[in-house]
């Protein structure tokens, strides 16, 4: 069977995330949402999206293909409800469509005339962004079990200290020495090729993804998910780095969502918490304004190529879009648009050559090339995002 995951409804509220990528690509617990679906059902699967990003994610499509939502993560009861699945039937949970089943082309697909099947038990999902933060302790815990399941940690040296070591796993390849790891909350999982230096404290759930280090001293609180390719130093809390960005300094970052080839410059500090103990609003793309997040706890939000300059301080519940620069002192605004360059004294238009030559530089130095489609995806996004930019 052919297998194909679709953004689905919540793809605007998952911005600035998405700007980059399909829901499918976002990472949360330990893989990304289409490594756990392709790990379940032992399938190499593609993604329906937004065109501008479909010739870097190209959706393979067949006579007959079973669509499934991206928002929602596997478990094993639903995977073997989808793989059961008929032709012309759906599952629902509740009022949202999870998977179905369908001879006709994804644009021609009636879902009115499908038989509805229902899915009782609850599902994790992932319908916005503070979604992310707030179920990657479970993620990391579910994905933990998948991977790990009849396999053996590597040695562990005995210079560390370990609490609760029959819920620590690490792969080959990794160098860790003097190091604690707690992982009396939650499982603890560090991939291939890491390091961790020496005196730095980590609690569980935790996820470091493959070839990425954790600086000297650094202190890793729980449901913190570290993707590839990151160098991570400071104070972190329950936050999701997607992969190949860095936080190499102290500062403080907490309740948050760090997209891809970001740089947080020596000392960023990020307030997860209003002095009033409100709850935080954030920006919401979908609806043009500032929205209730429902919580107390919320961090910064950052796209896809933003940085922040040394000694920067971002406010409760900021939202940074892509291909942003962030420096000077102060507290900035808390929503910074895309392709935006300045502080708190302002901001203007980051011009996009500008960010095309920095881009550049950055993923070469990680052996990895800006493409032609990169640039297409960013000039796009570039264009339909400068609205935000029109009272700079």
């Amino acid at each position: 069977m052919n297998y194909i995951l679709f953004d689905g409804p919540s793809r605007n509220n998952l911005l600035p995330l998405t700007y980059t990528r399909p829901v499918a690509d976002i990472r949360v617990g330990i893989l990304t949402i289409r490594e756990k679906w392709e790990t379940f059902l032992q399938s190499t699967i593609t993604s329906v999206t937004e065109d501008y990003l479909s010739d870097k994610f190209p959706m393979v499509e067949f006579d007959e293909n079973i669509f499934i939502n991206a928002s929602f993560l596997p478990d094993p009861e639903i995977v073997k409800q989808i793989t059961s699945l008929k032709p012309n039937e759906l599952i629902n949970s509740g009022d949202d469509l999870v998977a179905f089943y369908s001879s006709e082309k994804q644009d021609e697909v009636n879902l009115d005339s499908f038989k509805k099947i229902n899915h009782k038990q609850d599902l994790l999902k992932v319908k916005k962004l503070i979604d992310l933060f707030n179920i990657n302790s479970l993620a990391i815990e579910a994905d933990f079990n998948i991977i790990t399941k009849d396999r053996i940690s590597s040695k562990i040296s005995i210079t560390n200290n370990l609490i609760c070591p029959e819920n620590i796993f690490i792969e080959d390849g990794v160098k860790m020495e003097y190091v604690t790891l707690n992982a009396s909350d939650g499982p603890i999982y560090i991939a291939n090729e890491c390091e961790i230096m020496e005196g730095s404290l980590i609690r569980g759930p935790f996820a470091l993804c493959e070839k990425s280090t954790i600086k000297l001293g650094a202190k890793i609180y729980g449901g913190t998910t570290i993707g590839p390719y990151c160098k991570i130093g400071g104070e972190v809390n329950n936050s999701i780095v997607q992969g190949y960005s860095n936080k190499g300094h102290d500062g403080f970052l907490g309740n948050s969502l760090i997209g891809e080839w970001c740089n947080l410059g020596a000392d960023t500090n990020t307030s997860n918490l209003k002095n009033n103990y409100a709850d935080v609003k954030i920006w919401d793309y979908e609806n043009d304004k500032f929205s209730s997040t429902g919580e107390q706890f919320c961090g910064l939000i950052m796209g896809d190529h933003s940085k922040s300059a040394i000694n920067t301080m971002f406010n409760t519940g900021t939202v940074v879009g892509v291909c942003s620069n962030v420096f000077g002192s102060g507290f900035p605004r808390n929503f910074i648009p895309s392709f935006s360059w300045g502080g708190n004294k302002g901001f203007t238009d980051y011009k996009i050559e500008k960010v095309f030559e920095v881009n550049d530089k950055v993923m070469n130095r990680r052996n990895c090339i800006f493409s032609d489609i990169d640039k297409e995806i960013l000039s796009h996004l570039n264009s339909i995002t400068s609205h935000y930019r029109s009272n700079f």
